[in-house]
């Protein structure tokens, strides 16, 4: 029994990860100051305050599924926070590139389900994180975007 129990832990022993550079491996995915070309957008909207659920049932059974099908968009993150208290909300929108972004938004910027974002909320302000190209600005300058280029960080 004595003999079992020290091949086991001799076993457990050695077949542990013993890193040398004792780094976690989550540390190890992170960079420094390197741009990792993501794109970004952050629509602040206010709705008016009758709208509350018709935003609400808007949000969860069309445009989110819609985004959802969409085939290879880019697309990592879309998700709305909304302030029920200040009629106000805002739309994370996080794409792979530039490319992926003015993709989509070339897909939906005159669709039916824009058109009924434009029916529901009013743009307050929209921001833009990351490199956008010349014709897709001149595209969405009538909501006057604030664009931001990445200059360094941690990701």
């Amino acid at each position: 029994m004595k003999k079992l129990l020290f091949l086991f832990l001799s076993i457990i022993t050695f077949s542990c990860d013993t890193n040398s550079s004792n780094q976690n491996p989550l540390e190890m995915k992170k960079q420094l100051n390197k741009d990792n070309k993501q794109v970004t957008v952050l629509v602040d909207v206010s709705y008016s305050a009758d709208d509350l659920n018709e935003v609400k049932k808007f949000i969860k059974d069309e445009q989110c599924p819609l985004f959802f099908k969409i085939k290879d968009s880019g697309i990592i993150r879309f998700e709305w926070y909304i302030d029920q208290e200040n009629n106000n909300g805002t739309l994370i929108e996080v794409f792979e590139n530039s490319n992926a972004w003015e993709e989509i938004g070339n897909k939906v910027y005159d669709s039916p389900i824009n058109l009924r974002f434009r029916e529901l909320f009013k743009i307050e302000k929209l921001t833009v994180l990351g490199e956008v190209n010349e014709m897709f600005k001149a595209k969405i300058e009538p909501m006057n975007p604030k664009i931001r280029s990445y200059v360094g960080g941690i990701n």
